[in-house]
């Protein structure tokens, strides 16, 4: 059927699956944001060459707490070039993320930029959010056959009704780990830094537990809207 002169071929195609988009997109986001903050603050320290290729994205200047350093890699001796790259480069993860993730080579492209952002002082923690970024969002115009012979009926339920408060409790949970990385507080105003820096550690390990579960909460919500169309 045509409408406005406009065949229903030439429209854009809808995702086959909403959530694994939507938990591949935010990932994504995420990255590129963490990038852009890096640079921010890389930018802040000028035209200074670092020591080395490792990196501290906050400098002593710029620091909030002893531990909000931000560890990053740059291939480029110079910070303010670094913060620049970071800047731009994370713009670009998250709008290629944000908009473009579900295109035919939606997930190559941002694990590319990704890449590119690791290596001018991105941060270390976003590329590995970048690698589940990019493997859910392989599979966001596909058949989910593999997930759905593997995954026994009941687990698919209950990994289903988890969503999408399983994506939204990770993004609460990174703006919270992130918070306390740069500043340190609230956590400052009743703990010693190493008590911080301890609690800082164990929301990062939650957060790496998120990055599956996530993935696999969408992929059974998927599952099981196809099941019911």
């Amino acid at each position: 059927m045509e409408l406005a002169g406009i065949s229903a071929p030439s429209q854009r195609r809808k995702s086959l699956n909403s959530a694994t988009r939507a938990v591949a997109s935010t990932f994504g986001v995420l990255v590129g944001l963490a990038g852009v903050e890096h640079g921010f603050f890389e930018l802040l320290q000028g035209n200074v060459t670092p020591s080395s290729i490792m990196i501290d994205a906050i400098g002593p200047l710029q620091r909030f707490w002893e531990y909000g350093t931000e560890t990053a890699l740059t291939i480029f001796p110079n910070f303010f070039i670094t913060g620049i790259l970071a800047i731009v480069f994370g713009l670009l993860v998250t709008i290629w993320a944000g908009v473009f993730i579900d295109r035919k080579y939606g997930a190559g492209i941002l694990m590319i930029l990704s890449i590119i952002l690791w290596l001018v002082g991105g941060g270390f923690a976003p590329i590995f959010m970048a690698i589940f970024a990019s493997a859910a969002a392989t599979r966001i115009n596909k058949p989910l056959n593999w997930w759905h012979a593997h995954l026994p009926a009941f687990i698919q339920g209950f990994l289903a009704k988890l969503w999408p408060w399983s994506i939204i409790s990770f993004v609460v949970v990174f703006v919270i780990g992130v918070e306390i990385a740069i500043f340190g507080y609230p956590l400052l105003w009743f703990y010693s830094a190493d008590v911080t820096f301890s609690i800082q550690y164990a929301l990062a390990y939650i957060m790496v537990v998120f990055w599956p579960l996530s993935i696999l909460t969408a992929f059974a919500y998927d599952i099981q809207r196809r099941n019911a169309e």
